[in-house]
């Protein structure tokens, strides 16, 4: 019993810390670009009160990163991780067409 509890401790020290460890690694990711290809093709403003709603019909006021369901950070990051970017942070006030609304 003592083996598998101390088994269970130092995984889960170790998970805990390799969370930490990547949230760092995503903190200093770089951020998007408008000009990166993916950001092109997404139509990916970093101020999302930008955005071409003639091009973008389904853009509607009130949509920003922040609150999409893919932004993996907290509401008050400036900037997080996005997968739709992958490796990159998008800005929290930023849009793209990939915008899926937080349940």
């Amino acid at each position: 019993m003592k083996n598998s509890r101390r088994t269970f401790l130092i995984t889960s020290i170790g998970v805990a810390s390799s969370l930490a460890l990547s949230r760092q690694a995503f903190a200093d990711a770089p951020k998007v670009a408008e000009s990166d290809p993916t950001a092109q093709a997404l139509g990916y403003k970093e101020d999302a009160t930008k955005v071409d709603k003639a091009k973008y019909a389904k853009y509607a006021a009130g949509q920003d990163c922040g609150n999409c369901s893919f932004f993996q950070g907290k509401p008050t990051d400036a900037y997080a991780p996005c997968p739709m970017f992958a490796g990159k942070q998008v800005a929290n006030k930023g849009w793209c067409s990939a915008y899926n609304k937080k349940a």
